[in-house]
């Protein structure tokens, strides 16, 4: 298995394995397994690998099986939900200290092949995105829809993420989560 930063060149591949797990456009009976809720277009992917550096993809025998998207809350604020989560930031502590834009980025979404569920992908990637953002962030921020519980299992249990909060937005109800990117994940 391969991490790595996402090229221009790996785009069209990368909307592909979304576009199988978004909410939108999932089969059906995959969405009990975990889906996406947010939707990109190229253009929004070129500004992540490019200016924000925040695309990270695992491969499998040539093969994109995995990515991991993490910006700059500046990237995020074209969406409303993390407008939202931007002006709460003030009103949430992880590990007593308060969020802000400087000190904290947006992680996700994440989108794992079903092919690769139940390996040790998720813990590949993430830690990988993980040391790559610790560079410039000291704390992950995302947050997870609450009909969404494999996601919820992988982030707590897998990895680590602490619940620091719950919240609704647009007739939803979310958990947010934190984590310290300098700690490895076990």
């Amino acid at each position: 298995m391969e991490c790595r930063l996402a090229t221009l060149n790996d785009i069209d591949e990368i909307l592909k394995l979304h576009s199988r797990y978004q909410v939108d456009t999932i089969n059906e009976e995959d969405k009990k397994d975990g889906f996406i809720t947010t939707a990109f277009t190229k253009e929004q992917l070129t500004s992540l690998i490019k200016d924000e550096k925040g695309l990270f993809i695992a491969k499998k025998d040539g093969n994109i099986v995995a990515y991991v998207m993490a910006a700059s809350w500046a990237y995020w604020s074209a969406w409303p939900m993390f407008v939202h989560m931007i002006k709460d930031l003030s009103n949430v502590k992880f590990q007593g200290v308060t969020l802000s834009v400087d000190n904290s980025y947006q992680y996700g979404p994440v989108c794992v092949d079903k092919s690769v569920r139940g390996t040790d992908v998720l813990k590949l990637i993430f830690d990988f995105a993980r040391k790559e953002m610790n560079k410039r962030y000291p704390i992950l921020v995302t947050f997870i829809n609450k009909i969404n519980p494999r996601s919820y299992e992988a982030h707590t249990r897998k990895l680590g993420l602490e619940v620091v909060k719950e919240f609704q937005f647009n007739n939803n109800n979310y958990y947010e989560l934190c984590y310290d990117t300098s700690k490895a994940v076990n």
